[in-house]
């Protein structure tokens, strides 16, 4: 008998191993990613051109802290930001959607009612998705997604899955680096000696980097966290501390006036301005991930640094689009092909460069995997994870990519497939561009290829979904008087 229950409980260790090996894939993956869950900070770059960093070919403007950031990560040469212009390019990053189906679509007032369009109760977001998978989760810097008087009830950080929120509310008040008014959650955080119109008092990106500074420090040991860190740097207003503009003073650049009294509220002199701004950032980027190093976090912390389109200031003095076509508000790759790098020690190759063509809507698909893949929400994106790992071959690849945009220049419409590029205006005839051989987009070959104008057109007009403030008709221009 003794023998009998011997073998029948190896027969019985035997085949609970082999049916554990007989799992499949997909659940031996979600087991995998459970441990370790990387703390995750994405710092997003305001208006930062494609160019403007060294890695990225930037040879004005010094930006070592997060060209070391690369050589110890990965850079994507193909990464798209979810819109040309802030507010839908930051809704698109925050719910994994696209501006064809995202909730936000243009900046506050490009709609049909002239009234702005907010995040709601209902929307899922990076913040809400990842608290629901154990994470601490902050927003430090702009928001820019609660603009109507009532969107302190639904729209606001905390509002949609933020733990802690430290930062500018609106998107004009995100014009000024020295706003007297920001916000620490849902209340009103006073500076009381900043003036915007003469530039005076604290330096609103300095306090950014100190509150994640501090955020950082007080999640050692704790349940693992996410950090949206959205610097406003360098968007217009031009206006850094004269520490910041010493480095490039006295370089024989030519001068560029700025206009002082204007909404922007710039400093006199825009190239040295610019350049300090970036350096700033990039000195402040630097204190971070030493920040990291010192709590003993940087191991098990993936840090993404990125843009939310492309460059407004640059007239071509700093190369800022990177060579591409268009700026701030064209769908012209210079407008929506951001710089890329992400670092995690130990788990992304050092010196690393991937071509995989990725946008913001991904990030709702990779970071729901690093956290464990439980509830993955349905979005447009798809998990980058792969390629961040080095598995090319198994990762997973866009049918198309798909972008609209609908101010002053608009209704206009974009495709990315494979190595084609469609932007349709309304009214105007298709442009069709090869970018592996015309990544400027220069040679418009859409007479050449009947049969792919075609297919690219029907996807176009299918892939969008209906929203009545945010129509492909011409929009009526915020600051144009109502009759």
């Amino acid at each position: 008998m003794k023998i009998l229950c011997t073998l029948l409980a190896s027969l019985l260790i035997i085949f609970n191993s082999n049916a554990q090996s007989a799992k499949p894939l997909a659940s031996q993956s979600a087991h995998t990613n459970k441990a370790p869950r990387p703390n995750i900070i994405y710092i997003l770059a305001d208006d930062m051109g494609y160019g403007d960093i060294g890695v990225f070919g930037q040879t004005k403007i010094k930006t070592p802290n997060i060209d070391q950031l690369a050589h110890e990560g990965i850079k994507f040469t193909q990464h798209y930001a979810g819109s040309t212009v802030c507010g839908p390019s930051r809704a698109s990053l925050l719910t994994g959607l696209h501006s064809g189906h995202s909730p936000i679509r243009g900046n506050p007032k490009w709609t049909n009612s002239r009234h702005p369009v907010d995040l709601k109760a209902d929307d899922i977001t990076l913040a809400k998705m990842l608290k629901n998978n154990g994470y601490n989760t902050a927003a430090i810097g702009k928001w820019g997604l609660a603009e109507a008087d009532d969107a302190k009830q639904t729209a606001m950080p905390l509002q949609q899955g933020f733990d802690y929120f430290f930062g500018l509310k609106n998107h004009l008040d995100a014009h000024h680096y020295y706003w007297p008014t920001l916000y620490e959650n849902n209340q009103s955080f006073l500076l009381e000696n900043n003036d915007y119109l003469t530039n005076k008092g604290q330096y609103t990106h300095d306090l950014f980097t100190e509150k994640a500074i501090s955020y950082i420090k007080r999640q050692q040991h704790k349940q693992p966290f996410f950090l949206y860190l959205a610097y406003t740097i360098p968007h217009l207003a031009l206006t850094v501390p004269e520490d910041s503009k010493q480095p490039y003073i006295n370089l024989g650049w030519p001068k560029r006036l700025m206009n002082t009294q204007g909404h922007y509220r710039n400093d006199v002199e825009g190239n040295t301005t610019y350049a300090g701004m970036v350096s700033r950032m990039d000195r402040d980027v630097g204190t971070l991930l030493a920040v990291l190093e010192q709590q003993g976090l940087a191991d098990n912390t993936l840090v993404i640094f990125t843009s939310d389109n492309g460059p407004e200031y640059d007239d071509g003095f700093f190369n800022s689009n990177g060579g591409f076509k268009g700026k701030k508000r064209d769908l012209y790759e210079g407008g929506i092909r951001v710089p890329f790098i992400a670092r995690w020690p130990g788990k992304i190759a050092p010196d690393s460069q991937s071509d995989h063509i990725s946008a913001f809507w991904d990030m709702m698909p990779t970071f729901c995997q690093l956290a464990g893949d439980n509830n993955c929400p349905t979005t447009d994106g798809i998990s980058i994870v792969n390629t961040l790992l080095a598995k090319v071959t198994e990762q997973q690849q866009h049918d198309y990519l798909y972008w609209e945009f609908n101010e002053a220049k608009g209704p206009v419409q974009a495709i990315r497939y494979q190595q084609w590029k469609l932007i349709k205006y309304k009214n105007k005839p298709a442009e069709l561009y090869n970018l592996s051989l015309d990544a400027s987009e220069q040679n418009n070959v859409a007479a050449a290829k009947p049969e792919l104008l075609k297919l690219l057109m029907e996807k176009m007009l299918t892939t969008r979904s209906y929203h009545p403030e945010f129509t492909l008709e011409k929009l009526p221009s915020p600051w144009a008087k109502k009759h």
